[in-house]
């Protein structure tokens, strides 16, 4: 006897692509690449079917992998019906001929044809040139289906269906979505709960804060709370540290963070030793902060009595803090060019990096202290300060406007009228220096010695020259480049190791030219920057022949 047309168990139609023939005696079950085909086969997008379906779009949904759930188990009576339903989901012309072939033949529908009939519904409303009508009472009939059998689905059945029923635009809060969502959410292994947080007090509130991720984000507000909530005695030296370092490191000049490590500097005197205290000065001469807490500096000067013998480098860090803060204690100066000191430091192995410290204070002593008459080191311990570019200029070259710069004024000027990374005595490092004569021509620096005398000849040695003279008719120009990180964080104040080496150039004789990194990055490409540079030098009355190169 004769089955009737489409009935399944008859005769299957040729298979389509995404089906998969089983041999004699075999089950069917669709492979890991039918199931990629039956999601990339939803090509319409989620707007235009949701259009379609007058149904507002929603966002896609990610899938796990998994298996196929409910599969006709192998050799099995039902692997014929099974896979020739398969065939009929995906000949189906409309959607109504889906919801027949499902509703019909609720013995052979497995879990898997659901998404099938999800997939081909996608691809009936995005056929051209015209598609299928589509009745909402057929879209709600097979929700229906979908949730009455999704408790026997597997997860990734339902993550498969979830997924194309978002594309197909089933609206987020419908039944059907939030059906699958359930189920989904029901699947999923249980979360371990969260581990009991401990109880922290202030100073380790803060000293976890200090290590938190957000402080990337809101750094200063973070630590004003922490701070905020400790009590004076819960304030370790340890936390005061972290906090000090923190701040130095991200240049961040936050003066609520500072003074109260300037008031936990003072109220602890007694129990800081000199290398904690040069922990904790260290960020105040960094970011050229000098704190409002009155006895700071009467504080410091009684731990340098007390310690300055104990240990020598934290003694020259201190001073070196001290001295971008132009505060120098003259009695801590006579300790540290006293001959003992320097006799006791020269077998140490920090010995080189003390004398470089010591050669910088007694370049502030000759420029900035004119009432200093104390011993000074001597010419033959004196090293170079800085003989090349600092690390943090080195280890952003990439970012710097050095070359650029330097491209600029070579075709401005030509390659021999500017020198660059020059160290100028008693060892700082220039950007670019340019020799001048009285007239303003800009001269070529093989003819000239670039160098200003030091000590400057007009002030005898141990007195301030805030307006040098020299007999050379020659002006030195020094442009400097203001990178970004040249300043704290506020990008307003020029960190205190920079604000000192203008500071000594301007008083040895060098005339300034400062190039901040805003007008740097403001001009777009060579022209631009050539005529910046013109303007800079032109307004300084300078003048040179035709450009170079």
């Amino acid at each position: 006897m004769r089955r009737p047309r489409g009935e399944p168990g008859s005769r299957a139609p040729r298979p389509t692509e995404g089906a998969t023939c089983a041999g004699p005696g075999e089950s069917w079950s669709p492979s890991p690449n039918s199931m990629l085909r039956v999601l990339l086969s939803a090509q319409a997008s989620a707007t235009r079917l949701s259009g379609l379906l007058l149904l507002p779009p929603v966002q896609t949904c990610c899938l796990g992998p998994s298996k196929w759930g409910d599969r006709p188990p192998g050799g099995g009576p039902h692997a014929g019906p099974v896979q020739g339903l398969q065939r009929l989901l995906e000949q189906a012309r409309s959607p109504g001929e889906l919801l027949r072939w499902l509703g019909q033949n609720p013995t052979k529908v497995r879990a898997h044809h659901y998404p099938v009939a999800l997939r081909r519904l996608g691809q009936l409303l995005g056929s051209r040139p015209q598609p299928p009508p589509v009745e909402q009472a057929t879209l709600q009939d097979l929700s229906q289906l979908i949730i009455r059998n999704c408790p026997s689905f597997d997860i990734h059945t339902i993550h498969v269906c979830l997924h194309l029923a978002v594309l197909l635009g089933f609206p987020s809060d419908g039944p059907l979505v939030c059906a699958l969502e359930r189920e989904r959410r029901f699947r999923l292994p249980p979360k371990p709960p969260p581990p009991l947080q401990p109880v922290l007090r202030g100073g380790q509130r803060l000293e976890a804060a200090l290590s938190c991720p957000r402080f990337l984000r809101h750094p200063q507000q973070h630590l004003i709370r922490s701070l905020a909530g400790a009590r004076p005695e819960e304030l370790t030296p340890h936390v005061m540290v972290l906090l000090a370092q923190h701040l130095a490191r991200h240049r961040l000049r936050e003066p609520q963070l500072l003074e109260a490590i300037a008031h936990f500097l003072v109220v602890q005197e007694a129990q800081l030793n000199s290398k904690v205290v040069q922990k904790l000065v260290l960020p105040f001469g960094r970011l050229n902060y000098l704190p409002l807490e009155q006895q700071f500096m009467p504080c410091l000067e009684r731990i340098l009595a007390r310690e300055a013998g104990m240990a020598p480098l934290a003694t020259v860090n201190i001073l070196m803090s001290l001295c971008q803060l132009r505060c120098l204690p003259f009695r801590a100066l006579h300790f540290v060019f006293s001959p003992g000191f320097i006799n006791h430091i020269s077998g140490t192995p920090h010995a080189l990096i003390v004398r470089r410290y010591l050669s910088l204070l007694d370049t502030a002593v000759e420029l900035e202290l004119p009432g200093y008459r104390g011993p000074r080191l001597p010419r033959r311990q004196q090293v170079p300060i800085f003989p090349q570019p600092l690390i943090t200029d080195r280890a952003r070259c990439k970012y710097s406007h050095k070359d650029i710069v330097a491209e600029g004024l070579r075709q401005l000027l030509g390659e021999e009228k500017y020198r660059q990374d020059l160290t100028v005595p008693p060892g700082y490092c220039t950007d670019f220096l340019l020799c001048v004569s009285s007239s303003g021509s800009v001269l070529p620096v093989r003819t000239q010695d670039p160098f200003l005398p030091y000590p400057p000849r007009s002030c005898p040695q141990g007195q301030a020259a805030s307006q040098p003279t020299t007999r050379d008719p020659a002006q030195r120009v020094v442009l400097m480049l203001r990178e970004r990180w040249h300043f704290c964080r506020d990008g307003r104040v020029l960190l205190g190791s920079r604000a000192l080496r203008e500071r000594h150039l301007g008083l040895m004789g060098y005339q300034l030219l400062p190039l901040p990194f805003e007008e740097l990055e403001s001009q777009r490409g060579l022209p631009q920057l050539k005529s910046y540079l013109r303007q800079k030098l032109q307004a300084l009355g300078l003048r040179w022949g035709p450009e170079g190169g």
